[in-house]
């Protein structure tokens, strides 16, 4: 049985939680420099701690103002980075205020990205009573983290898979190793769960975990 929307949710916001403060190290180049290779050179103490605040003091004033933090003239901030973070900043805002007003619930305090995805995960077995909002936060979690994948670079592994689609019959399997899944890449492809985001969303491909192929016996 396919995943409910608020499962497929809880994946894309635990990927989330995970990959956006990396986007703050992507945010300006020149990160990777080779380090001094001398045995008794030690960085300074806090050397980190004023990387992490310049980057976050570039990101402000860049949001703000449009400008560069002096000094770092020579590493210009990846500007499809800094609008990734203000995309994915503003949606889960946007997203937690929505399913906190649907629920009937107050405004909660302001905290950072993750700790707000935290919460939105916390709420997962409230909004699965209602099918609109469940679908509404599967979608705009995997919007996301889609977008914070593409502006970190990562691309995954994708291995072909033998046999033929459970619903649309074509050799069109592909295993996702890294997220432990199989997908239908055939555009086409319907499914008869009213909750699959495949019936409604052109870019959405079938999804079956790890555990939901093995009992399909699909390929075996």
């Amino acid at each position: 049985m396919p995943e409910r929307p608020t499962e497929q949710a809880a994946l894309w916001i635990g990927t989330l939680v995970q990959q956006f403060p990396e986007l703050a190290e992507e945010l300006v180049p020149g990160r990777g420099a080779a380090p001094d290779r001398r045995p008794d050179r030690q960085p300074p103490p806090g050397l980190d701690a004023r990387r992490r605040e310049e980057r976050e003091e570039a990101l402000l004033l860049e949001q703000r103002h449009g400008l560069s933090v002096p000094g770092h003239g020579a590493a210009p901030l990846r500007l499809h980075v800094s609008d990734a973070i203000r995309d994915i900043t503003d949606g889960v805002v946007e997203l937690e205020e929505a399913v906190r007003d649907r629920l009937g619930l107050p405004r909660a305090r302001r905290v950072s990205v993750p700790e707000r995805l935290r919460r939105v995960a916390a709420l997962l077995d409230d909004i699965a009573a209602d099918a609109v909002l469940a679908a509404h936060v599967r979608d705009e979690t995997r919007r996301m983290a889609r977008r914070c994948a593409r502006a970190l670079g990562d691309s995954e592994s994708v291995v072909r898979v033998s046999g033929r689609c459970p619903w649309c019959d074509s050799v069109s399997l592909r295993a996702f190793p890294d997220r432990r899944a199989v997908l239908c890449v055939n555009p086409a492809c319907r499914c008869t769960d009213p909750d699959c985001g495949c019936r409604d969303d052109p870019a959405y491909r079938h999804t079956w975990d790890e555990g939901e192929w093995e009992r399909t016996g699909t390929g075996s």
